[in-house]
């Protein structure tokens, strides 16, 4: 069992985008930044519920397969989930509809108190207010022998990179410049003496970066 991280982020290290709008609430540069991703194959199936065959089936779509295989369960950020776009709306759900693609125990950090949320595919979100060790430790119970993903943003996954709890980090380094949002390589430094590190570029430009320990 290992903890795993995914995540796109910039050339210059941004994981986050500050050009959302109520009308927009992703922005312009968020489909700049994951384009590559949402292109592929899997994340149409996974995501998108898209049967038909269509998306890119590169290195790209590799790495997307790979986001999903193992995985037990899942921790994530209140901004992840989407509070802090809907603070108070009781009844949002996520961004991904009534079957979202992680189809494992998700825990949300947050510290809204809420009651557990169960959809369909085999998703479960739980509201979770503790520290970042006890919901790793929460999350591995749940995972069994299966990983567990610290899937964002990226100040959730800033704080398991800095108390040493992640085994491997991978970044689709996206050659775009954002110039602003929220860096995930702020007071990491040093941080690849740790691990081996891989890289390989994919079709559409994107560089995969691995840091395995």
């Amino acid at each position: 069992m290992a903890v795993r991280v995914d995540l796109n982020i910039s050339l210059d290290g941004f994981a986050t985008t500050t050009d959302a709008t109520p009308e927009n609430p992703f922005g312009l540069d968020w489909g700049r930044l994951v384009e590559a991703y949402t292109s592929t194959r899997t994340f149409r199936e996974r995501v998108l519920h898209d049967t038909s065959g269509e998306g890119t089936s590169g290195i790209d779509d590799k790495y997307a397969g790979a986001y999903f295989e193992g995985v037990g369960a899942e921790i994530m950020g209140a901004g992840m989930f989407g509070f802090h776009n809907f603070p108070d709306d009781p009844d949002w759900n996520g961004w991904w509809g009534d079957e979202p693609p992680f189809r494992v125990p998700v825990f949300v950090l947050t510290h809204t108190p809420r009651p557990t949320l169960t959809m369909a595919g085999g998703t479960t979100f739980h509201f979770v207010n503790a520290s970042p060790e006890d919901v790793l430790e929460r999350a591995r119970r749940e995972a069994g022998d299966a990983d567990v993903r610290i899937g964002g943003g990226p100040t959730v996954v800033r704080d398991y990179l800095r108390a040493g709890l992640v085994d491997q980090l991978h970044v689709g380094i996206t050659p775009i410049l954002l110039g602003r949002g929220i860096r995930l390589w702020d007071d990491l430094r040093g941080l690849e003496s740790e691990y081996t590190v891989t890289s390989e570029t994919a079709e559409s430009g994107i560089i995969h970066v691995t840091f395995l320990r």
